[in-house]
């Protein structure tokens, strides 16, 4: 399970980059991995990753709506 989480990691770091490059899916990517470590947390019993998750991801779906309705 231990690379999991580095993979998990480049991708939000990957995410956060295509952001600042300002591609507007770079958002899409930031939600799915968002959830994807939720998963991760639940299964790892890391119940933190979890709560992590129900705050960024409604945030990274914020970004995505003002987006295109500013």
């Amino acid at each position: 399970m231990g690379y999991w989480s580095w993979l998990l990691e480049t991708v939000s770091f990957t995410g956060l980059f295509l952001v600042g490059k300002k591609f507007w899916w770079a958002w899409l990517v930031l939600i799915g991995n968002t959830i994807l470590w939720g998963i991760y947390g639940v299964i790892t019993k890391q119940y933190g990753f979890l709560v992590a998750s129900g705050f960024y991801a409604p945030m990274y779906a914020k970004n995505l709506y003002q987006w295109f309705h500013t």
